[in-house]
């Protein structure tokens, strides 16, 4: 599915600024935004693109179990979590890097969570984290996870006070997700409830291998308007679209005004994970075609036209390929868990099974003596 005269969108593919009429209600929203905030956003998406590379080569020399790359979706996440306020909640699944990054999360997590070292990845409570909760690999489930956490926010009553503490919900998922029932569910209970979260969808194009167009006989954009949500279809790869949607309907979330959705038209520009082969299911011309729309190259285009210049570029390529070398070592670097810690954060009480099968495995390993 394929942008078209009802999608959000302020920059052309070639990094003009020219709003789409279906982006006129959100303009308002880039008022406050500065040419320094602008190119903040570049660097942070060719930063994690830069991570993304990495992430691929640590996997393919067995440094890693799996690596899940975000390339193509850049803008769609750092536009949205740049919207969000401080004290808002962020449920993301398994590809929102960007996202992570853009708030705080030291990305290492993310590398040890697909290394196998560590159930979560980084604590999802400690604010220097941005209050971004921990990855989801089971498809859909943490819909529910958000919209429950939502409802806990209405009634603690941060919502609809009128100040700057109200607070909302920003959940990401991907096209395959619409199709799970937990995330209709969600649709649900969220929308009887008027929970204050914005359900934001990654139509990146495919379910692993599955086509968008299989999936669904119609846009994502209209399934929750059947549920009374009122829902937005925008250019994924236009930071400024995801900005300022994410932004209206965020502010409409916290204000009391119930869920929204966002869809945003994006592309996987790479594998679904390093665990697949794209070149068996996907067209190369459907590939070409996509990556003409490459969300970085447009953005520095746009800011080439601001008066951004080529030092500035040229520094953020130096810090990416500085963070990419730091993940490397740092990987290498990270400690092997004790065996023993696979049964300490399954429940956040001590939880008696657990107890019992740490002390059968303890018992288990002394049987062989010493090594």
């Amino acid at each position: 599915m394929l942008p078209n005269d009802e999608t959000v969108r302020f920059l052309s593919v070639d990094g003009a600024y020219e709003p789409s009429e279906a982006a006129q209600p959100f303009a308002a929203y880039l008022d406050d935004l500065t040419t320094d905030d602008l190119v903040g956003f570049y660097r942070e998406m060719v930063v994690v693109r830069r991570l993304d590379q990495e992430g691929h080569n640590l996997q393919r020399q067995g440094q890693l179990g799996l690596w899940v790359p975000s390339q193509g979706q850049e803008a769609a996440q750092i536009g949205s979590a740049h919207a969000a306020r401080r004290q808002d909640h962020l449920f993301p699944s398994y590809r929102e890097h960007a996202v992570a990054y853009a708030r705080g999360v030291d990305l290492i997590g993310v590398v040890a969570l697909l290394r196998g070292l560590t159930h979560g990845g980084w604590d999802a409570t400690d604010p220097t984290n941005g209050n971004v909760h921990n990855y989801t690999l089971v498809i859909g489930s943490h819909a529910l996870h958000a919209t429950g956490y939502a409802m806990g926010v209405a009634l603690d009553g941060m919502v609809g006070t009128g100040t700057e503490d109200d607070t909302a919900v920003l959940c990401y998922f991907g096209d395959g997700a619409t199709s799970q029932g937990d995330v209709s569910e969600a649709f649900v209970f969220s929308a009887s409830s008027q929970a204050p979260v914005v359900f934001f969808v990654q139509n990146n194009q495919w379910a692993i291998s599955v086509p968008v167009t299989t999936q669904s006989r119609v846009p994502l954009v209209e399934r929750p308007r059947g549920f009374g949500i009122p829902s937005t279809q925008i250019d994924g790869n236009d930071v400024l679209a995801s900005y300022a949607v994410t932004r209206m309907h965020l502010d409409a979330a916290r204000a009391g005004e119930g869920p929204r959705m966002i869809e945003a038209l994006t592309y996987r520009l790479g594998a679904h994970t390093s665990s697949d082969d794209p070149t068996k299911y996907q067209a190369p011309e459907l590939l070409a075609e996509w990556q003409a729309k490459d969300p970085v190259p447009r953005l520095r285009r746009y800011l080439e036209s601001l008066g951004v210049d080529g030092a500035t570029f040229e520094s953020i390529d130096v810090e990416a390929e500085d963070h990419a070398a730091d993940i490397r070592r740092r990987t290498h670097d990270l400690p092997v868990p004790e065996a023993s810690a696979l049964f300490d954060h399954v429940y956040s009480e001590p939880h008696p099974v657990m107890v019992e099968q740490k002390d059968w495995l303890a018992r288990y390993e002394s049987s062989y003596g010493a090594a």
